[in-house]
């Protein structure tokens, strides 16, 4: 029986490339490579007999877009492509287990992702970025802006927090019911992916069981692997810093995020400090880039 899902892909591949990205594979080291989506104009076909030419340098500003933990980067962002390579060169990498991005490697940590994707970044000629990440993608994002400061000009985060600590995962998981984060965010069945979806968008969305098996058939592959990416996200609240960051955040919220809520990102704002700024967006959940695209783009 056809997967319904994977046979979206070529549709939605094509409708990307119609937006003006384009996937790319970037070896970072051996062993290690990342997808990237990255801006058609970057890519030069090779001449008949020739090697390809390295990807060109961003014409336009470049936006760098971060995806969560539930599916790869232009699934995440599909609705905010387009729109942002009007006017901006946008990047969109699938993180390290997610999509074509794999490694040998066994460094699970976001850093280790930060590393490998400004690593890969630099290969396609970026120097200077604005990071927007979502949920997982946002605690990547804040680890390239601490490390890399002279790469990140800004920052655009939506649904994540600084650093997974002891404390809020605990609280978070006990709100919501779940035990552990893995059975929050790698589940196993039909009702698993329903609960999900429930505590991750403001309105209830209605699919066919055969969509949501044929979803995690597709989406949820390399589950050992991020399982231990899960593990390696916790930091004990002793070991808690908040690291002085100099470049400008934009915190863009759903005002009904049941995962983690605006009480939330109004404390990392203060945290932050003078550089931090926060927008509620009313009606979206933890999913607002999906439910109100066109707002939370304008946001952007």
């Amino acid at each position: 029986m056809v997967n319904l899902v994977a046979a979206q892909r070529p549709m939605l591949h094509g409708l990307m490339k119609m937006a003006g990205v384009k996937p790319y594979t970037v070896e970072i080291e051996p062993g290690t490579i990342m997808n990237f989506w990255v801006p058609l104009e970057t890519i030069k076909k090779p001449k008949k007999g020739q090697k390809p030419e390295p990807p060109a340098k961003p014409s336009k500003p470049v936006v760098v877009l971060v995806h969560g933990f539930a599916s790869e980067g232009i699934v995440t962002w599909q609705f905010q492509v387009g729109a942002l390579s009007k006017k901006y060169s946008v990047y969109v990498p699938d993180l390290l287990f997610f999509g074509d991005s794999t490694t040998d490697k066994t460094d699970r940590s976001p850093t280790f992702q930060a590393k490998c994707l400004t690593a890969g970044l630099r290969k396609l000629g970026v120097e200077r970025c604005t990071v927007v990440g979502f949920s997982y993608g946002g605690m990547v994002a804040f680890k390239i802006a601490e490390l890399y400061p002279e790469l990140v000009e800004a920052m655009v985060v939506s649904g994540s927090i600084i650093a997974m600590t002891d404390s809020i995962s605990e609280t978070t998981l006990q709100s919501l019911g779940f035990s552990s984060s893995s059975e929050l965010l790698l589940p196993t069945s039909v009702k698993g992916l329903k609960a999900l979806l429930s505590v991750a968008a403001h309105k209830k969305l209605w699919f066919p069981d055969r969509l949501h098996k044929d979803f995690l058939e597709v989406m949820f592959t390399n589950r050992k692997e991020r399982g231990e990416l899960l593990e390696a996200l916790l930091v004990s609240n002793k070991e808690d810093t908040v690291p002085k960051f100099p470049q400008r955040i934009h915190l863009l919220w759903g005002e009904n995020d049941q995962i983690f809520n605006l009480e939330l990102a109004q404390n990392m704002k203060g945290q932050i400090g003078e550089n931090a700024s926060l927008q509620g967006i009313k009606k979206a959940g933890h999913l607002v880039h999906l439910e109100r695209p066109c707002v939370f783009t304008i946001g952007v």
